[in-house]
């Protein structure tokens, strides 16, 4: 059964395989075109650098007028990621627009990393350590980057 959703992500699909944002991948999981896994490797020259952290999209058929949910299966220190690895992102919530496809919400996602929000935390030791003391908190960030090499 083709859905006007499920049209939208096989053109989402078909771009980001085509055409896709420097250090992000994704592809439907087993057929599924409603349920991605996603890769977003950290950007070159951050603390985040060399880091290959995985992410499921789980989409409604309510897309591209409703968000998918994104969490992270890697873990994850950030101050606007939950511990169960959702993720605090106004392009999630309440500035979801449906021009935006998966390859802008995983580059979204890529830019939130390095540029976290510690005013509105959703992990409130991040925040605080990103705000007040930047070298342990970019230790921190390179202990997940050496963990996110490890197979889950």
């Amino acid at each position: 059964m083709s859905t006007p959703s499920r049209k939208r992500l096989m053109r989402d699909f078909k771009r980001l395989q085509h055409d896709p944002p420097a250090g992000i991948s994704g592809a439907p999981q087993d057929n599924n075109i409603m349920l991605w896994n996603a890769v977003i490797f950290g950007p070159d020259d951050t603390p985040w650098d060399g880091g290959t952290f995985k992410l499921t999209l789980q989409f409604t058929e309510d897309y591209p007028n409703k968000p998918p949910k994104v969490h992270f299966v890697s873990r994850m220190f950030h101050p606007n990621i939950y511990a169960d690895g959702s993720i605090c992102l106004d392009i999630l919530q309440s500035q979801w627009s449906p021009i935006y496809d998966v390859a802008a919400i995983l580059t979204s996602i890529q830019s939130l990393l390095c540029d976290p929000n510690p005013s509105s935390p959703a992990n409130s030791e991040a925040a605080r350590m990103y705000s007040e003391n930047r070298r342990e908190y970019n230790r921190k960030i390179r202990d997940v980057v050496e963990q996110s090499w490890s197979v889950d």
